[in-house]
């Protein structure tokens, strides 16, 4: 989740506070953006500055984070800021690749206004834009016919992230962030506190060959959700398909999509059988002050899983002054068919 949008009033390295311009439009990223855009370090250009001028945010990237330092001057705050990239994306330059494009269209850098709150935003997201189509281009330039076939076939889904990944100078991997599922997904849960879109993606590293195999190794594949989600549906859950000799992305994808959508609609369905059987303990087994309570663990995947339930007395305790607790309990009568009142009862 992004920090809160009361980060930018906290003290920098210095104790000095951010420059009260740059501090409105750093408010704006934490609290409207829809990104889980978080801050490193704040801190001032000048020895015993009065206010802090820069900072460093973690921007997300394929299932990662970049991290970008923001340069403003606190004695020109009307000025728009530098912006310094990591050490391995020397490459970059957006800029430059404005001037290539040839569309006539200009950096948001050309009409800065110190004025606009939303300013620094607008930047966050022009750069970071670039700096997608940037990865994918040195994705593409790498030297194996297997990845640049799984780039020409995959890179046209939109949202789909890519890059290298590199150890002693040289990309010996490509990450995809594939993301899944064309569904809203907080229209499934009513009445959810999330704040931010909730998304799932498939991550699919593939190794980089660099000698001809007939049979190319399977790339690494993991579902990763954001962190909001894990309340309603749980993808460690999820058994991913097998990845097949000879196969592709392209492939890959619609038989996963499948599958996964059937268990987040049945997740959704379950949010209301969960509240139903919530409804139906109480007239069993009431709201008692004074009896030993009953805790129930309702697993997301309920009523296919059962409840555990763990007992607790209120007047016996360990030797820590801790309530005694029994041992889960799972071994009674179940049925996902019963409606909540049996289920209940039978327990």
């Amino acid at each position: 989740m992004s920090p809160p949008a009361d980060t930018a009033a906290l003290a920098s390295t210095s104790g000095a506070p951010l420059a009260p311009l740059v501090a409105a439009q750093l408010n704006f990223v934490l609290s409207q953006a829809n990104l889980p855009i978080r801050v490193g370090q704040i801190w001032s250009g000048c020895r015993d500055g009065r206010y802090a001028d820069r900072f460093t945010l973690a921007i997300p990237f394929c299932l990662d984070y970049v991290y970008w330092d923001f340069l403003y001057n606190a004695l020109s705050p009307k000025v728009a800021p530098d912006v310094v990239f990591g050490p391995d994306d020397e490459g970059f330059q957006p800029l430059v690749d404005f001037d290539e494009t040839g569309s006539g269209e200009k950096s948001c850098l050309a009409n800065w206004d110190c004025r606009d709150t939303s300013a620094l935003l607008s930047l966050i997201k022009e750069l970071r834009e670039f700096y997608i189509e940037y990865q994918k281009k040195r994705a593409a330039e790498v030297d194996d016919a297997r990845l640049k076939f799984e780039i020409s076939t995959v890179l046209s889904k939109e949202g789909i992230e890519v890059c290298t990944v590199s150890s002693n100078g040289r990309p010996d991997e490509v990450k995809f962030a594939v993301p899944l599922l064309d569904l809203d997904l907080a229209k499934l849960v009513p009445g959810c506190p999330w704040k931010l879109p909730q998304k799932i993606h498939l991550q699919a590293v593939f190794p980089i060959s660099r000698s001809y195999s007939s049979v190319p190794s399977a790339p690494r594949l993991k579902l990763v959700s954001t962190p909001d989600l894990k309340s309603f549906f749980s993808v460690d859950d999820v058994k991913l398909p097998p990845w097949l000799d000879g196969m592709c992305m392209a492939e890959y994808l619609p038989n996963l999509e499948e599958n996964l959508k059937i268990q987040v609609v049945e997740a959704s369905a379950s949010i209301g059988s969960r509240r139903r059987f919530i409804e139906a303990l109480a007239p069993t087994f009431g709201r008692p002050l004074e009896a030993d309570p009953v805790h129930f663990v309702i697993p997301l995947q309920f009523p296919k899983h059962q409840p555990v339930l763990t007992l607790e007395s209120s007047q016996h305790f360990n030797a820590q002054g801790l309530p005694i607790m029994s041992a889960p309990v799972n071994d009674y009568p179940w049925s996902p068919r019963w409606d909540p009142t049996e289920m209940v009862e039978r327990i």
